[in-house]
């Protein structure tokens, strides 16, 4: 059976705590904005199919001549969650041929660090799989659980959280992006999440709702997630370093 490999990327949040008016995927970043550089890693791996953006209907920033030379898809069916646009995403995929058995890998649009390299290892480890798998990290920070409210000793007024305890980081991960698993698997398995009320914050969480086990594939520090306002300046020294 021939099995291709689509990307979905969902654009549709506004990256609030980025810090400023301006959707982090548009802001630039080594002369180009976020969103150009996690195209262009998708962009040099030529076995994938079609590279599909989800961006918000409401989306007044994209400019496509931002992106000139790019192999890549745009729909503007983003929903009020991740969960909603990667599957309004899978539907849309419908129009450019993708079936049930076809692979499909979903990107987090400021995750611009992303490699061809890691991309492409992700899909040698897991295109046999039955379930597919993730990018992930394994943790190397010491892990604290902050206390409750109701854990704070009475009478005391504190303006910044305590700690309960340590959590051991054995076998514990840091999941990334790309996650990748087979189309019509992935639609039923956030469909079901749907229908129970589960807000996921990433695709494996809702094969493991399933009882399935996606396989973990070492990552990178560079594939980091660009949240905050100091991560610009990080990305900036990544990406200025490489040629586009």
């Amino acid at each position: 059976m021939n099995e291709r490999l689509f990307v979905v990327i969902p654009c549709a949040g506004i990256g609030q705590r980025a810090g400023a008016q301006l959707p982090k995927q548009y802001r630039m970043v080594a002369g180009h904005n976020l969103l150009y550089h996690t195209l262009a890693a998708f962009d040099a791996c030529s076995e994938l199919t079609q590279t599909l953006v989800v961006l918000a209907p409401n989306d007044a920033h994209f400019d496509p001549r931002r992106f000139s030379g790019l192999r890549f898809a745009v729909r503007r069916c983003g929903g009020d969650s991740r969960q909603a646009s990667v599957l309004n995403g899978l539907k849309a995929l419908a129009e450019f041929g993708a079936r049930d058995h076809d692979w499909v890998l979903v990107h987090d649009a400021a995750r611009a660090g992303i490699q061809p390299e890691l991309i492409r290892a992700l899909i040698r480890a897991v295109r046999d799989d039955p379930v597919g798998g993730i990018v992930a990290l394994p943790l190397a920070d010491t892990l604290k659980r902050q206390a409750p409210a109701s854990e704070v000793a009475a009478g005391v007024a504190l303006s910044l959280p305590s700690i309960l305890r340590t959590e051991p980081r054995t076998q514990l991960w840091l999941a990334q992006t790309p996650q990748m698993f087979r189309l019509g698997m992935l639609r039923h398995a956030l469909v079901r999440a749907q229908q129970e009320g589960h807000i996921l914050t990433d695709e494996a969480s809702a094969f493991e709702g399933l009882g399935h086990s996606p396989k973990l594939v070492q990552g990178s520090l560079r594939n980091f997630k660009v949240t905050y306002p100091d991560d610009f300046d990080i990305i900036e020294a990544i990406l200025g370093r490489q040629k586009i």
